[in-house]
């Protein structure tokens, strides 16, 4: 699949719609669309808007610092940026492998960090398209009218979300920005007073995740051909996959699926990852635009996340999430593991295996344990790669021989989707816009397909609640057509 709308033929003789900014995302971006006088659409680009300055401002830093600074790019999914850096500083200390104790206590603060964005995401800023529909009131594409509407559902969110961050709580130190993984292992284990607090409600998360997962089903089934073909493309995938192909969202090799599904690369070292993946930019973006080498920037681009990693591994290594991705995976004949739509599916499934680890982990006495640091031969380089939520993560670094760091590269997983998102987004326009007045709602199905991704725009907080925006639609001559304004209380006009 080629870029066959980046660029469009003499832009100054159509016209420009923008989305600025697109709500219910984690940063700052906006959507531009060029129309021309029959309103096909030539040209949708994703543009991010916010500059992230880590991989230079950290340079000059003593490595230790790193793990606690880099997990300020974002507030919602701290704990990945942490232990990725944490992964990759294992190795400029020498430590191979660490304990049993850190190992577990990692994976566990991992997975309350999947556990409390998976259910963020889902319950706080896509349920309300998925339950009001896409082109509902904007005033009722709240948290708020989904509580009014489904108490019990907004009800099951919010504990999730909770009990996501009490488990980050007690292995990380704190909700937000913890200090728990240091180079070589961790800082601290769990207390038995702190395992048994957890289990008392770790049984009853896996049966609300599981819940959500039949919601998502419950709604396909609704809008079977809708939500296949919304937004539909297809793309090669990566992820990380256990030895054995198991899904594993702490360690792994890369899988790289081509579009036809078959196999290109199989537990690649990602200590390498740059034989494998370059990055592209583009002067409309701050953000990368990365490729598979061997494809080159037109045909190499490709996908991660959720609905990736699901349909990418060989099996999930907890009962019941394998269960539900195996019905997944075979639900109408296999399409609803390629639509877009069904990330929200994967996303569940996935919080159903962190679930359920985190309730696996808190019968395992080795989070209790007392060896929790090692180390060894030192070196100057250092690559930790985790899965994210929103997908794979990469963090790279070099230290000189004062322990100071002296280069920093970081792949964020939206990086990764910037051109699955955009074509994501160039089909809903073509499937929505073609020929059509523009109307919010029209437009919000754009954002339904950005927001499927999960995307952190510039790793940063949740943007929740209603943002200005306003649509200017201009005719060939610059002259503007039509103007549709959205206020920071709601207020259209």
């Amino acid at each position: 699949m080629s870029f066959e709308l980046e660029t469009a033929e003499h832009p100054e003789n159509l016209r420009r719609v923008a989305i600025d900014p697109v709500s219910r995302v984690e940063g700052h971006g906006k959507v531009t669309l060029l129309l021309d006088d029959d309103n096909q659409v030539h040209q949708v680009r994703l543009h991010i808007v916010e500059f992230r300055g880590f991989e230079k401002f950290i340079q000059g830093r003593p490595y230790w610092e790193v793990p606690v600074m880099v997990q300020r790019l974002c507030g919602i999914c701290p704990v990945s940026h942490h232990l990725a850096a944490s992964k990759a500083l294992d190795m400029i200390v020498g430590a191979n492998r660490v304990t049993p104790t850190a190992d577990k206590n990692r994976r566990l603060m991992h997975y309350g960090q999947i556990l409390q964005s998976h259910a963020l995401h889902f319950f706080h800023l896509s349920s309300p398209d998925l339950l009001f529909g896409f082109d509902s009131e904007a005033a009722r594409r709240n948290i708020v009218a989904v509580a009014a509407a489904y108490p019990e559902i907004a009800k099951k969110g919010v504990l999730l979300r909770k009990y996501g961050q009490e488990v980050i709580r007690h292995t990380a130190g704190k909700r937000i920005h913890g200090t728990g993984s240091v180079p070589g292992g961790v800082n601290k284990s769990l207390s038995r007073e702190e395992r048994d607090l957890l289990l008392q409600d770790a049984y009853q998360m896996v049966v609300w995740s599981r819940e959500a997962v039949h919601l998502v089903r419950k709604l396909f089934e609704q809008h079977l051909t809708m939500y296949n073909a919304f937004g539909r493309f297809q793309a090669h995938t990566m992820s990380l996959v256990r030895a054995d192909g198991a899904l594993d969202l702490y360690d792994g090799g890369l899988r790289v699926r081509g579009m036809d599904g078959d196999i290109l690369f199989d537990h690649y070292d990602y200590r390498h990852y740059w034989d494998l993946i370059v990055e592209d930019t583009k002067p409309w973006s701050y953000m990368k635009f990365p490729y598979l080498r061997d494809l080159g920037p037109e045909q190499g681009w490709y996908r991660v996340g959720p609905l990736t990693r699901v349909a990418n591994c060989d099996f999930i290594p907890t009962p019941l999430a394998d269960m539900e991705r195996r019905e997944f995976l075979a639900f109408d004949a296999g399409r609803a593991a390629g639509a877009t739509l069904g990330f929200h599916w994967a996303r569940m499934i996935e919080m159903l295996h962190a679930a359920e680890s985190i309730k696996d982990l808190l019968h395992d006495d080795d989070i209790m344990g007392s060896d929790l640091v090692v180390s060894g031969e030192r070196s100057g380089r250092g690559v930790g790669v985790i899965e994210a939520p929103r997908g794979t993560l990469i963090h790279h670094y070099r230290v000189d021989e004062n322990d100071l760091v002296i280069r920093a590269n970081l792949i964020v997983s939206t990086t990764h989707n910037n051109q699955a998102m955009n074509e994501a987004i160039r089909q809903v326009a073509r499937q929505y816009l073609n020929g059509r007045e523009v109307t919010e709602g029209l437009l919000n199905h754009i954002e339904v397909a950005i927001r499927a991704f999960d995307p952190c725009l510039s790793c940063a907080t949740h943007a929740l609640g209603k943002m200005p925006l306003t649509v200017e639609l201009h005719d060939s001559s610059g002259g503007i057509v039509s103007t549709l304004s959205r206020s920071g209380d709601g207020v259209f006009c």
